[in-house]
């Protein structure tokens, strides 16, 4: 039955992005049913293809952030190539793009010239810090905007110098918010068509900077400045005000992670590692007075921890209703039931643009509509893989016109 669900089906959406912010986007539309048309630069296309990359020429990453995708290549800096844009412009209910603020209004293809050829057209822009104000203009990926935003400077240790975590998290919840943001727009216009009414521009376009989406997931670090004049700092693998909550090793070497933070939980947690003199203690009743005990609490579970092997210690806290589970790695998640149950783990052959690898595992489709996760259409295309099929099919290019907007005269000034 989940194939068959495709809640954005109908909705088409051309996709200017490179890297991850608006790919992602792009890739959360075309999860569920949009036909995301992205387009690529000629000879390289997107630079992801070769971020990480391991072998041949296509990454792994490109193959998985742009699945479900259609790719054309053309040539945004001739004139053929913004006409191409343009063109399909019409035909399309929503564009995303990341380039830098003014890079787009210097091609003439800036939202007031989409807009003239598609009055309906949903603009989602990202960018590093806006379209608007003193730092607008200024470039810069999501490492920068980490740490603008607060975040950085609450991960780590509070002895080393931040760290980032391992993955493109502000890429990615800027395209979280990016798709969010298209989609209420979507809805806005079908409300505003019901009441024979049209979306200004104002309303059809998308402003999402990296910083403000990292700095909108940072709950009450700013309200607890101005309140108390309070000042986070790197914790490690606590949490600032919740205890205890941290990673332990185990006797097998491995380790786990504990969140035994909530009052009725926290009494189990010690009776289940022989403590239950720390749970009964009137003084540690409270999140505030455990913070205050955080360094001797977290001895006294890290000393229990040490003396068992993993599967052990997350049996016994499991049997006492305590939060735990295993820190994995990809080779954990690759044969988790859980994962597997849901489909959130899918096996399809992909290219390396030299070969082929047989049965891959992929993430799965989120969230999940109709038990289990909806299943990947298709991997990140190769380049240009559809562009006869796009401009040939729906705007009717000839060849000629086809092989000039993909690559023609750079004649721009």
């Amino acid at each position: 039955m989940s194939e068959h669900i495709a809640p954005l089906k109908g909705v088409r959406v051309l996709e200017l992005g490179n890297y991850i912010a608006a790919p992602t986007a792009g890739r959360l539309l075309a999860d569920f049913g949009a036909e995301v048309i992205k387009v690529e630069r000629p000879g390289t296309g997107d630079e992801l293809r070769n971020w990480r990359l391991k072998k041949g020429s296509v990454s792994m990453l490109y193959r998985t952030i742009n699945r479900n995708k259609k790719s054309i290549v053309l040539d945004l800096r001739s004139d053929a190539g913004r006409e191409a844009v343009l063109e399909l412009a019409k035909h399309c209910d929503v564009l995303l793009e990341n380039f830098r603020p003014g890079t787009l209004e210097k091609w003439g293809l800036g939202p007031e010239e989409l807009s003239a050829v598609n009055p309906d057209l949903v603009i989602t822009r990202i960018s590093a810090f806006g379209q608007t104000g003193p730092l607008s203009e200024r470039p810069g990926f999501a490492a920068v905007a980490e740490a603008f935003s607060g975040f950085r400077n609450l991960v780590g240790d509070p002895d080393r110098a931040p760290v980032r975590v391992g993955v493109s998290i502000g890429d990615s919840i800027a395209g979280l918010y990016a798709a969010f943001g298209a989609v209420m727009a979507l809805y806005q216009r079908e409300m505003a068509r019901g009441e024979k009414a049209s979306l200004g521009l104002d309303h059809r376009v998308i402003d999402v900077a990296l910083h403000e989406a990292m700095f909108s997931m940072m709950e009450s670090l700013l309200p607890d400045h101005g309140a108390y004049g309070e000042t986070r700092t790197r914790t490690g693998g606590r949490m600032e005000g919740i205890a205890p909550s941290n990673a332990y090793v185990c006797a097998d070497g491995a380790s786990i992670v504990v969140a035994g933070n909530g009052d009725g939980i926290y009494r189990r947690y010690m009776e289940a590692i022989g403590r239950p003199e720390l749970g009964a203690d009137p003084r540690l009743q409270g999140n505030a007075q455990r913070w205050e005990a955080r360094e001797m609490l977290d001895a006294a579970i890290g000393q229990w921890a040490a003396s068992v092997d993993s599967s052990t210690a997350l049996a016994i806290l499991d049997a006492a209703g305590v939060p735990a589970g295993p820190i994995y790695t990809a080779k954990d998640i690759a044969n988790e039931p859980q994962y597997i149950s849901r489909n959130m783990i899918q096996h399809l052959d992909v290219s390396t643009g030299e070969e082929t690898l047989q049965g891959v595992g992929f993430p799965g489709i989120v969230p999940v509509m109709g038990g289990t996760s909806l299943p990947i259409r298709n991997l990140g295309p190769d380049l240009g893989e559809h562009t006869e099929q796009v401009l040939g099919g729906l705007l009717g290019m000839t060849d000629a016109q086809i092989a000039q907007a993909s690559a023609g005269e750079r004649n721009i000034a």
